[in-house]
This record gives C-alpha cells, structure tokens and sequence, in this order.
C-alpha cells in the first residue's frame, strides 16, 4: 500500500497471491502443522510493491517512488535461515523440506515443547512468564525451534538463526540479512521470544541449555538489542530498487507484527483497544511505560515499546475467529458449495440473541488468551433435528465474541481501563452482521478504523516516522498518527435488548470456558442443555 503521509489517503494498494501450498499454506495430515515458503515472501514483495506503485501512479499524476515503508507480518513465524542470513529453504536439499520453511504463526506442532518450556520456566526463571502471561505457548518462537530440534536435527544443525520474518524481510531489502548485520524489532522478540532488557535479553544460555543444548549453541548467536519501530534497519538495495522501481537507500522502517502496526494504524491510545479481526484476532492495548503494570495472566506479553515508543504493548487475541467461519462454510459446506458467508449472514442476521438454543466455544484453533492452551477444541451444545446452518453459523460468531468479551474482562481485571473499542481487518471492514453482534454481545460501541487495510497503513505511519520529517515523514508517532490515521463515522452500538439475554448467555459460556479450559473447575453441567432451551423457549414465546 502507499500512503500519502500528509493525510493518510491511500492512493495505491496491491495484492499478491502466495503460489506454494493450500492458499499459500503448507499443509499436511498433522493438523497442527502449518509452514510458508519463503520463496514467496520474496517475489511476493517485488510484484506487490510494483503493482502497488503503477496503481498510485495512475490515480495521482504527482506521485514520484520517493516514498518511505515499513513491513508487517504474521508472527510467531520463525524462519530458519545459514550462516548469510539465507533461508534454509533455498537450498536444493532442503526446498521441499517443510521444516526448512518458515513455522507460521498457526503451527501448533510444538504443543508439548511450550508446556516443557512452562515448566521449566516456572522451576527456575519464573520471572520469564509473568512478563507472557503464565504460560508460554505454541504459536510462539522457542518452542518452534525446540519441536524442530527434537524431529528434525538436520534441519536444525544447519541454522545459523532462526529470523522472524518480520525481521527477515525488512533484513532482505536492505542487504543485512546476516547474523552479525542482522537488526530485530522488539515487538517479536519481547512477545514471543521472551527477550526484556530486565534480564539481560532473552533466556539465559543455561535456561535454553536445559531444554537443548542446541538452544544454549543458538543463545551464543543472539546477542542482540532488539528496536523500536521508530528505527530504521537501513536503506535500499539498489538491486531491490530495480526489481520494485523504488529509490536507492529509501529508509526501511523495523519490522513489527500486523496487530501491533494495525494498533498504530487504528489511532491507538491509551485507554483504546484495538481489536484487528481476521483468520485469528489480536488485541492490542497500550499504557505508560513509567507506569508498573501487574502480571496479566493469560496475556501474550507485556513488552515495553511493542506498539509504540514510550509505551507497554499488551496483546492478547483469540487463535480463530475467521478462520471458524471458513471452516463451517469451505469444510461443512452446509448448501453444498462454497462462498456462502453472505447468505449465512444475512439468515443468521434474522435470528434473535437466544433463539436458536445453540452456544459454541470458538476453540477450533486452540485457546490463545485467556487459557493459553492449543490442545483445547471447538464445541457446539444445543443443536437438535431442526437446527439450521444459519443458527450454527451465528452461534459460531456469538462465541468469538464471548471470546473477546472474556478478554476484556481480563484486561479490566487487573485495571488496563478499556473506554473504547476499535475494530479493523478483514471481517470488521467486511461483515456489518459480525460487528453487531460484538456490539450486543460485550455491550460496547464498536468503531471502525477509516483504513481498510490498517496494518499496512500502520507500516507506512512506521516508515514516515523512521523517515524523519526532513524526508516528508514525522519526528514521532503522534503526529503521524494525527495526520494519517482515523475513524469511520459508522458505529455499532448495542442493542439493550440483545444485550441482557446475552449477558445470560455469556454467563453459560463461562460454565463451559472454565468446566473444560481449567483443571480448578468444579461443579455440574447438567443444567447447561436445558438453561440454553428455556432461553430459547423464552426467546421464541416473545416472537410469536
């Protein structure tokens, strides 16, 4: 995407295909599984940064390439990569090789890796958990390395580094890719490779070295100081300058995560979360850095300048939300082919909070926050031999938001003020029916973000700050975000009505997040089936 940093109007976007794997991702029988080939992060940034500048080029007659970026991706996706910094995957003997490929975010291989590393962890370094929430988790960066150490030695042996790509990319273009050049971005690092400055970086050599010996043999190469977006990793190539029609030494921006650059793009504030909805959800919020902080459990982290400098990034997020509603669409299939969100939609929209007696838990991926546990699964309770799928559809939408309400609540536990909420990605931008039911389920407006791609606009924002304002860009965050970024004059706002039979609703959601999420519950679900029909008897009485 390219911005215009005087205002924030896009005035050129592209998109570009990933060509390897289902939907440019490398699946196998293990369900748990889920890789990229690098190959694509690499002609994908070429071809989607040329389009992306002859479609500015079109619509805006001054427009010149004297622009500024920044990069955004997924994240944890560790990518291993030899001694030049150069993805294992490039090499003959390895490029078939999954585990030679970049480990997405949604790879949950390393489940019994993470519960090692929570254990440890709380043996001896328990400081290294209370700064990610209680329990460190699958999705994230060691216990990916520590999984392909255990199954795969060969792919292992023959890392240098294990490089997030959102560092590996930035690192690509400007010809720094080396382990000794090499420039990290704290949001990674701090989120999910436990890395603080408290304790001298990240896990001790004898902490990893307990785990493998291995990690302890990496820990040696990891001596850096990760950085703030703010920073730039350095200039651009000449030869990426050819292959994208950029200028030479153009800034690049450090990289970060899409939630953590969506934040910034969605305006981010203290006292704002922002909620970034797509295949999963992440939820971002800030507060002061001068300011201590308890322990969140169940968080993924609370790492100081994450989102922005000056500030804790907190983030949390749930493992599935449209991805759930692909699943029932793409794999169930309920009208026998696919592409059917829109009629689903606007069925489901017909029904009433309680109607259908149906409730789910949004499980299908695993539990991000607040449980932090990826062997957890989807449940449907209530259905019967005249459930139809627009109910199924819509109970599956009402349990994401019982997801993110629960975050909520977890934030205002321990006294994160949650005054507004800010919704951006796919599903916000696209899908009013989802935006309302978040409303009437957590009873809260729901405002969108004005960009329809705001991770990316966040990038931009991170590059024009790199960029300085002698260059066109900004000296801090704040007044780029003043300047480029905003709120669509829509807002969704709760019906009372709704509300208050979901309030009831959420209260049989927790019975079933605690009775199946936690080993401390105690108590009976006999009366779950039957509290959900008398609601929807009460519901459907009310309608005829």
């Amino acid at each position: 995407m390219v911005v215009d940093t005087a205002t924030g109007r896009e005035v050129g976007t592209a998109v570009w295909n990933y060509e390897h794997g289902t939907e440019g991702v490398i699946l196998s029988r293990d369900p748990n599984l889920a890789r990229q080939h690098p190959a694509d992060y690499v002609k994908g940034t070429e071809v989607s940064l040329r389009k992306a500048l002859a479609n500015a080029r079109r619509r805006v007659r001054e427009f010149g390439p004297e622009q500024v970026i920044g990069i955004d991706t997924t994240g944890s996706t560790p990518l291993p990569v030899d001694a030049r910094g150069r993805p294992l995957a490039f090499q003959k003997k390895f490029s078939k090789n999954p585990d030679a490929m970049a480990w997405l975010w949604k790879d949950h291989t390393g489940v019994a890796e993470a519960e090692e590393i929570t254990r440890l962890a709380a043996s001896i370094r328990p400081q290294y958990l209370v700064a990610c929430g209680g329990v460190y988790s699958s999705e994230w960066f060691f216990s990916k390395i520590l999984h392909c150490i255990r199954t795969n030695p060969g792919v292992a042996q023959h890392a240098a580094l294990w490089v997030e790509i959102a560092d590996w990319i930035p690192a690509m273009l400007t010809a720094t890719e080396t382990p000794e050049s090499i420039t990290l971005g704290i949001c990674a690092a701090g989120h999910k490779a436990m890395y603080n400055e408290e304790w001298g970086g990240y896990p001790d050599r004898e902490f990893l070295g307990q785990l493998h010996p291995t990690l302890a043999e990496l820990r040696e190469r990891m001596k850096f100081k990760p950085r703030t977006v703010r920073h730039a990793v350095g200039g651009l190539t000449r030869e990426w300058a050819r292959r994208t029609g950029l200028q030479e030494g153009t800034p690049v921006a450090v990289g970060a995560f899409d939630a953590h650059l969506g934040a910034i793009g969605a305006g981010i504030s203290e006292g704002a979360l922002v909620k970034i909805i797509g295949t999963s959800t992440c939820d971002i919020a800030i507060a002061p850095d001068d300011r201590k902080l308890p322990a969140i459990p169940g968080l993924c982290g609370i790492v100081r300048g994450s989102v922005l400098p000056g500030y804790y990034g907190l983030e949390a997020g749930q493992s599935a939300v449209g991805d759930i509603f692909n699943w029932f669409v793409s794999y169930i299939r309920p009208d026998g082919k696919k592409g059917t969100h829109a009629l689903l939609a606007a069925a489901a929209a017909k029904l009433k909070p309680g109607e259908s007696g149906l409730l789910a838990l949004d499980w299908n991926n695993g539990n991000r926050t607040i449980l932090v546990d990826q062997r957890l699964t989807g449940l449907l309770v209530g259905q019967t031999l005249y459930t139809t799928p627009a109910e199924i559809y819509r109970a599956l939408v009402e349990a994401t938001a019982f997801g993110a309400l629960a975050i909520i609540q977890r934030f205002e536990e321990y006294g994160v003020t949650i005054e507004r909420v800010i919704n951006c990605g796919g599903i916000a931008e696209k899908n009013p029916f989802v935006m309302q039911i978040y409303a009437d389920v957590t009873g809260r407006p729901m405002m969108l973000s004005r960009s329809a791609q705001t991770c990316a606009l966040g990038s931009a924002i991170a590059g024009a700050v790199a960029a300085g304002k002698r260059a066109g860009g900004y000296d801090d965050f704040s007044e780029a975000q003043r300047a480029m970024t905003g709120l669509k004059t829509r807002v969704f706002t709760p019906d009372p009505s709704a509300y208050a039979v979901y309030k009831e609703l959420y209260q049989v959601y927790r019975t079933l997040h605690d009775a199946f999420g936690t080993s401390q519950w105690q108590g009976s679900l006999s009366h779950v089936m039957k509290q959900l029909i008398e609601i929807r008897n009460r519901t459907r009485s009310r309608l005829s």
